[in-house]
């Protein structure tokens, strides 16, 4: 028969626990990703100057934004003809989604009124589940506004751990919503745009748009 002390009892008793808390952690994210895929899925195209914009999404929330991969731009970002206009969408199309078409809308032609409008709903794991990513993707869509960029050291910090730098990586091209989770914000401590989802040329001209809404906002 063994005899354990009272720190070898309380080690085990905090394995155990910890083993418990990972296991039902483990189910709930299952059980999520379950349920996520039966969503009724439902889509909207939007005609953006980034190209094609699809957004996938349910009654619940918007799943996933997807940019047109190395779109050709036709207009720079002080073209005073941007649009962003519907081209293609599902028979029916939830709040989620239309509240999803207005952002990028006021954001492409009319940047004053985001603050007005709200985020649209998220119904996706990864911005659901508790991890560092979600707490990372969050913190950039609170605290990091339009016209403003961090560093992937400054966001880690804004998250609660300075030195993860290199997760902080990770979340960005984890982020299933980029433009609204404003991914293109995060750049390099050098000032280099660094990579983007969709090519570089995308997050320079994000950052510049952004840049000169907030100029002349300014006056």
């Amino acid at each position: 028969m063994h005899a354990y002390s009272d720190a070898s009892r309380t080690a085990f008793s905090r394995t155990d626990s910890k083993a418990e808390l990972l296991h039902i952690l483990n189910m709930a994210s299952k059980l999520h990703q379950k349920a996520f895929s039966q969503c009724e899925k439902m889509f909207v195209v939007l005609g953006s100057p980034l190209g094609k914009i699809e957004i996938s999404g349910c009654k619940l929330g918007v799943h996933e934004i997807h940019l047109e991969r190395n779109a050709v731009l036709q207009n720079g970002p002080a073209d005073a003809s941007v649009s962003c206009e519907v081209c293609e969408a599902s028979e029916e199309t939830a709040e989620p989604l239309k509240q999803c078409v207005a952002w990028f809308q006021a954001y492409f032609c009319e940047p004053w009124m985001i603050e007005k409008l709200p985020v649209p709903p998220f119904h996706h794991p990864l911005l659901e589940n508790a991890s560092f990513t979600r707490e990372v993707l969050w913190t950039l869509l609170r605290d990091v506004k339009f016209g403003e960029a961090v560093s992937y050291k400054q966001l880690a910090n804004l998250a609660g751990n300075s030195k993860a730098a290199r997760a902080v990586g990770g979340a960005m091209r984890s982020n299933p919503v980029p433009i609204i989770i404003p991914c293109h914000r995060v750049i390099c401590s050098s000032g280099q745009t660094g990579n983007y989802t969709g090519g570089s040329h995308l997050k320079e001209w994000l950052l510049s748009h952004e840049k000169l809404q907030k100029e002349k906002l300014a006056y």
